[in-house]
């Protein structure tokens, strides 16, 4: 293998990941929390798009759970996020670890 075809492997990789990545942001995973009382929406970029919180819980007395249940609602949406990302990334290196990809 020549020099000119590692570039040419490196350029398609290059933009094939740009490809998955946009995918990704068109993809969208849902995070709960409370037994789906509090829902938090993100796109496959782990970018927050929506909350969605049932109104028996919006209460004075409960802010501080309500709090609690948006911050695991979001964290559960970016783990899937990351795992909707690996899983891409498999597929594009063929099951390569390659850090700072994913």
């Amino acid at each position: 293998m020549n020099i000119s075809d590692l570039m040419k492997q490196a350029q398609q990789f290059q933009e094939n990941l740009a490809s998955v990545q946009n995918d990704l942001g068109k993809q969208q995973v849902t995070g709960t929390a409370g037994a789906g009382m509090v829902t938090a929406t993100l796109n496959g970029r782990g970018e927050l798009l929506t909350v969605s919180i049932e109104k028996t819980i919006v209460q004075p007395e409960n802010i501080e759970m309500l709090q609690d249940l948006i911050v695991a609602a979001v964290n559960d949406g970016l783990n899937k996020a990351k795992e909707l990302g690996k899983a891409e990334m498999v597929k594009l290196t063929g099951g390569l670890n390659i850090p700072g990809l994913v």
